[in-house]
């Protein structure tokens, strides 16, 4: 490259940085501004509020079975029948590595195979729990396993529905009047086509607590 034409062609570089940094500037403004007028929600956590108090997200998953080592040394999982659960969790704390189930910091599943023994002793004891807390056999497979993220903020119709008595009975509430409200919060298909109908656990516990007094009786 001849020295004298060095100047120009860092004047050309110069001014295709400054031309790439204007656009992606303004590339990012754009979108930006794009997702913050038309998915206002989504753009911003996707996150639920009660009295103005921000409660949870309905990208995260928060009522999930805890399991815990029995003294006998077996696995125990325990949930609360109160309200409805998600799939299982094995995210864990980043910082002691303890087990805590839903912990949208630390996004890990299970990595266990099917031939894993203890995959099918978390299984049985996931069974045993929902069994215990009067769900009826067979229990929905979503509810004895976990995804891939480990807070999945949804269950499938049928898991949602197989806790019904679970939770009416733990409530005092009628049986009838929160199989109809899971039932009005079953989200369909996306564009009617892809994927299958979901209920988002989050948004159903707190339908459930808003209208605990009108599904008594």
């Amino acid at each position: 490259m001849n020295p004298r034409s060095w100047p120009k062609e860092l004047l050309i570089g110069l001014r295709l940085t400054v031309a790439f940094a204007v656009m992606v500037i303004v590339y990012t403004f754009v979108v930006t501004g794009i997702s913050q007028a038309a998915f206002n929600g989504n753009a911003n956590g996707s996150l639920l509020t009660v009295n103005g108090k921000v409660v949870g997200s309905t990208m995260i998953g928060q009522s999930c079975p805890q399991e815990k080592l029995a003294s006998d040394g077996s696995l125990k999982i325990t949930i609360d029948p109160k309200y409805f659960q998600g799939r299982l969790s094995y995210t864990t704390n980043p910082n002691t590595g303890a087990l805590e189930p839903c912990n949208a910091a630390n996004s890990v599943g299970s990595n266990l195979g099917p031939s894993n023994p203890l995959l099918l002793e978390t299984t049985k004891a996931a069974v045993a729990a929902y069994v215990a807390a009067g769900v009826s056999a067979p229990i929905p497979i979503d509810l004895v396993t976990s995804d891939f993220t480990g807070f999945d903020p949804n269950i499938s119709e049928e898991a949602a529905l197989a806790q019904v008595n679970m939770v009416a009975s733990a409530r005092g509430l009628n049986p009838d009047k929160v199989h109809a409200l899971v039932e009005s919060n079953v989200q369909g298909r996306i564009l009617w086509v892809f994927g299958e109908p979901v209920v988002n656990v989050l948004q159903l516990n707190l339908a459930l607590d808003a209208q605990q007094s009108s599904l008594a009786g």
